[in-house]
Order: structure tokens, then sequence, then C-alpha cells
């Protein structure tokens, strides 16, 4: 993965000019973050959740988490103020009136519990909508802490918390990305700002490291969803919406929830590529293209391959063998979750939905459990990171 961070993502600084009308996001300041392909480990539909934050007087600190963009409406107000859609702390002050400015180190913070555990990649604190609001730098820091721990345990002198992001200056109404080369396990982050202000969303990129012992006991699981460690590696099309939607948690609800390619008018077929949670043995699927209705796909069929390939990049993964259907072309219905018993089990470190000749799916599962080779593999991969 270190070759997405060779070149250091753009910095915004300062305040935004102050909103004048029309589209709120005409001005946002934004870049093509390399790392935001990877999983957000602190989606809220993985999980995740700000367990605790030191102030929160004028929007909730649940708003970092939430799914889409940030939303403005000039004309909200409340008892308090303007409502913002984003986490915002009241204005800091001196200890007196002649000296009425924050210290140098007051800051105001938010602990965050990652929806999956992993290792973070880079980090996006977006300021969206907070002009001459937002805060003048940022800090994240790491934490892996076993179990489910409360606020007071995780402030507590006993956990060990590692620096992901050094106090870094941020810009107003805008996205700042920050690559994070820390490469170990983390459950928790704790998100400081200085010396207080308003942060609208919070996304942290990186790669899932389950717990193998859970999925030991599980025994059977869905070897390719996101929570489990699983990844999309490469598509053929991402225009209407994320191929990563295709193995998020629970049944799609909208049609935005699923994957939906353009139009094809060409004699070509779209496709999505996995890199499983590690080496399994597949004995059963699932494609759901629950509510996609006129735009679902065709016929769609699923294959695998084996090997210790990395396939962290676009190309197909180095090491690995041929690619075996597992179940060939088979009509879609449309809204619908289809189900399918493997009349053997398929042993895979990979897996690739194609389908035909364009349209979209809604959810892919895969039901097995792992080698023993895969199992060693991801105990191994637990360890390394810190785990």
């Amino acid at each position: 993965m270190t070759a997405q961070h060779a070149h250091p993502a753009p910095r915004f600084t300062g305040a935004a000019r102050p909103y004048g009308g029309g589209d709120p996001y005409a001005d946002y300041r934004t870049a093509d973050f390399p790392f935001a392909r990877l999983t957000d480990l602190a989606d809220r539909r993985l999980g995740a959740g700000v367990v605790a934050a030191d102030d929160e007087f004028f929007a909730e600190r649940e708003n970092l988490l939430l799914p889409g963009r940030a939303v403005f409406d000039p004309e909200h107000f409340g008892h308090k103020g303007k409502v913002m859609d984003g986490w915002e702390t009241r204005r800091r002050r001196g200890p007196s009136a002649g000296d009425p400015w924050p210290a140098q180190e007051d800051h105001d913070w938010a602990l965050i519990r990652l929806g999956a555990p992993g290792v973070v990649h880079g980090v996006v604190v977006d300021t969206a909508h907070f002009r001459g609001n937002h805060p003048r730098a940022v800090s994240v820091e790491g934490a892996s802490v076993p179990g489910t721990p409360g606020p007071e345990e995780l402030l507590s002198d006993g956990v060990t918390w590692t620096t992901l992001l050094p106090r870094t200056p941020v810009g107003g109404h805008a996205a700042n990305g920050f690559a994070v080369p820390a490469g170990r396990r983390f459950t928790h982050l704790r998100l400081s700002q200085y010396p207080d202000g308003g942060i609208a969303r919070l996304r942290v990129y990186g790669e899932v490291v389950p717990d193998p012992a859970w999925l030991e006991a599980l025994g059977t699981f869905d070897v390719v969803a996101l929570e489990n460690g699983g990844r999309v590696e490469d598509a053929s099309d991402r225009f209407y919406s994320p191929p990563a939607n295709t193995i998020r948690p629970g049944r799609s609800q909208r049609m935005d929830d699923g994957w939906e390619t353009r139009r094809r008018r060409d004699r070509g077929h779209d496709w999505i590529r996995y890199r499983l949670a590690a080496q399994a043995e597949i004995r059963a699927l699932e494609i759901d293209t629950a509510c996609l209705k006129g735009n679902s796909a065709g016929w769609a069929s699923v294959s695998v391959r084996d090997g210790a390939g990395t396939g962290t990049g676009t190309d197909e993964p180095e090491g690995a063998g041929d690619w075996r259907e597992i179940l060939p072309r088979t009509r879609l219905q449309p809204d619908t979750n289809h189900r399918f018993v493997l009349p053997a089990p398929a042993v895979g470190t990979y897996a690739r939905v194609d389908v035909f000749p364009d349209g979209g799916i809604s959810r892919l599962r895969l039901f097995g459990s792992l080698t023993g080779q895969g199992s060693a593999a991801l105990a191994a991969r637990h360890r390394e990171p810190g785990g």
C-alpha cells in the first residue's frame, strides 16, 4: 500500500469565504485521495460510534460519522444558534480579562470506536460548511483495546495512544486528507481539535483486520464481507455507486446502497474483483438485487482464484492461479435475493462477479470457512499490525 502515499495530499488552510448563496459546495475545497478507495473503518454502517466528547454545545458528536456529505441549511437556527451538520464545540476563553485567549494546548476531543478494527492508511477531517468556525489544527491518535471499553477505560492511564496525525493545520470548508504511515491495528481513535470549533465528518480509511478467534468460533461466515476483512480491489465501473456497497452489512434499503453501472453501448460487460478475508472454502453464495428494479443486472456469474498474490492495486492478482467459475452465467430477477448452494466446496483467495451486460447488484455474500492455510495467514496478519 506504500505506493499510494508517494505524493503528499494537498493541504487546505485558512477560513473559506462566508456563504454567499447558491450551492454551498460550489467553493468547497477537496481533492482525490488515493487511500479513499479503501474501507472506511469509521463507517457508522459497520458499527462505528463516537463514544464520548468533552464538548458538543452547538452540534452533536454523532454527526461526525454519518454517511453522506454534510448538509447546510442557511435558515436553520435553534435555541443555541446556527444548527450545523457536524460536531461543533463552544468558543474557548482564557482565564481572565487580561489573558482572554485560549492557551496553546487548549483543545476539544472526541473518542471514536471503529466499526471494524484495522490498519489505518489515511484520514479525512472534513470541515464542510465550517468556514470561519473550524479548528485551526487537528490531531489523531489510535489505540488498540480489546472488548468493548467505555470512555472511562479509554481515558485511563492504562491505555497507550499512538500518534497517527500530529497536530496539523486544517482549512475551513474543506476535505483535509492525510496519509497515515502507522502500520498497526487499531480499535479506537481520539480526534482532537485546537482550540475549538467544528468538524463536519471524519473518515478513517484502511484495511480491516478481524479477530481470528471470533471467525474461528463462527465457523461458517461471509468470507467476503467488509466487517470480516473482505475488500473490493477493482471494478469495471463506479459511475452511479461504489462497488464496496456490495459487501456492506445488511440488505440494501435504497437503490444507491448497491452497485450500479452506467448503460453499456458496446458488447462488453461489467465486473467487480474482491479479495477474501483469507483463503477460504466457499459452500454457498447469495446475489441480491434489492431495490434495483428496472436497472438490475440481467445475468451474473461468480468465479474464484486461489493464490498468495498481493492484489493491492488495479492489476490482476500476482502469484494466483486461473479463475475458476463456481456459478455459471445465471439469470437474475429484479429486487430479489438469489441463493445458490455449490455442488462442491470451492477454495479461493479472490473472487469476481461478472454482470451481463450492465446494471447492478446490491449485495454479494460468499458463505464458507477459512482453510488451515487461511487461518494461519489471518492469525499472522493479526499479530503483525500489533493486534
